[in-house]
């Protein structure tokens, strides 16, 4: 009985603790960041599920700080899919999280239509990225060419495993010699 009891016990300090916040790189220079990212891995989720490759981000500053989001894709029939959105820093002493909406202006005022965009890893040269949301439910690794060798990768998704995402989930983006262009 007493085994018992000290079983459940720990079994309810286990589900108790909480994982480590996620935590974001120090600092990240908007000027360096913004311009054409290819997607090399993802998690799946409902908003590209339409994406069958050559995921290409383009990001590019406005005067009034915030950031214009084009997110093209090719889907499955090979016609060319685009996403416009904007993006805005939440955290100005590191310019490491944003919010992210694709709703339309008008709905601007509504919490929910903006998504969060963490920078959790980012190459000195600015060459790779890792980003991803607060709730671990979506990661993005991020380069500025289709490919990204090895060490490259592996750097980028230890950076993600640190951060507690569950790495096994990534699924690699195909990129072809059709790139999503403007």
């Amino acid at each position: 009985m007493i085994g018992v009891l000290v079983g459940v016990l720990l079994m309810a300090s286990v589900q108790d603790q909480k994982p480590e916040p996620v935590r974001t790189v120090d600092a990240v220079d908007l000027d360096r960041y913004v311009g054409e990212w290819f997607e090399i891995a993802r998690f799946p989720n409902p908003f590209q599920r339409g994406c069958a490759g050559d995921v290409l981000a383009t990001y590019v500053k406005r005067s009034d700080g915030r950031i214009n989001v084009i997110n093209r894709c090719h889907a499955a029939d090979g016609h060319l899919t685009e996403a416009r959105g904007v993006a805005r820093v939440v955290d100005s002493r590191t310019s490491a999280k944003l919010k992210v909406r694709f709703a339309p202006a008008a709905l601007s005022f509504l919490p929910f239509v903006w998504g969060d965009y963490w920078i959790l890893g980012l190459a000195d040269d600015y060459s790779w990225a890792a980003v991803g949301s607060p709730d671990r439910k979506y990661l993005w690794i991020l380069a500025r060419t289709p490919t990204l060798d090895a060490e490259r990768l592996a750097s980028a998704t230890s950076t993600a495993r640190a951060n507690g995402f569950d790495i096994d989930r990534l699924v690699a983006t195909r990129q072809t010699s059709k790139p999503a262009a403007k």
